[in-house]
């Protein structure tokens, strides 16, 4: 048929693969896909990421979820070839040096994970949360995980530990709030309280 003719009717559609290239947890990759393969699948059987887990098969259980260019997606509702350019993040990403995360590990510790179907999409969200809202609340966290399905725990677990990596999280900005506040008194002389060196009470 030439180019640009038009299709007799009846005709069966041909679909021919495209050429993508993505970046999946830091490692460049281009694949040839089929136009209507899911993100989803590509993840699981084209590159063997297994950690994204196919449940609803609608967006609505949250266990495909993925990172793609930084922002929370669901690899179910998404076409491979849509990632075209795109950086991906999947759970398999998050610790690339092959010790638990924080989030993880208080995941371990709070019993916040049984069969763990659900787990993957809620460390990329939860863990997205986080980089955004470094001291979410537990409300925050609960909102987030209205998203997610989880028939084992009972959530509470899982709330527990986010919330108390959320908090080591905004301890830890505090105290490097108050080393920031010292070094500024310092760089601009301050004498500092009775008592220090500097302080010109101890000249009397």
């Amino acid at each position: 048929m030439a180019e640009g003719a038009p299709m007799a009717e009846g005709a069966p559609m041909v679909e021919r693969p495209i050429s993508i290239v993505v970046e999946v947890n830091g490692l460049r990759r281009r694949e040839h896909v089929m136009p209507r393969l899911l993100l989803s699948d590509f993840l699981r059987h084209r590159l063997g990421l297994t950690g994204t887990h196919v449940g609803c098969e609608h967006g609505v259980c949250g266990a495909c979820t993925v990172r793609v260019d930084g922002i929370p997606a669901r690899a179910c509702l998404m076409f491979a070839v849509q990632t075209d350019g795109c950086a991906i993040e999947t759970v398999e990403g998050l610790a690339g040096t092959g010790e638990l995360t924080p989030l993880q590990r208080a995941l371990h510790e709070a019993h916040g994970l049984q069969c763990g179907f659900c787990t993957p999409g809620i460390l990329i969200a939860a863990g997205d949360l986080l980089e955004r809202r470094p001291g979410a609340d537990r409300a925050e966290i609960e909102a987030l995980l209205s998203g997610h399905v989880c028939r084992c725990t009972g959530y509470r677990p899982i709330v527990d530990a986010i919330e108390r990596v959320a908090r080591d999280a905004a301890g830890h900005t505090a105290r490097g709030d108050h080393a920031d506040d010292a070094d500024d008194a310092d760089a601009n002389g301050d004498p500092g309280g009775p008592g220090d060196p500097g302080d010109p009470g101890e000249a009397a």
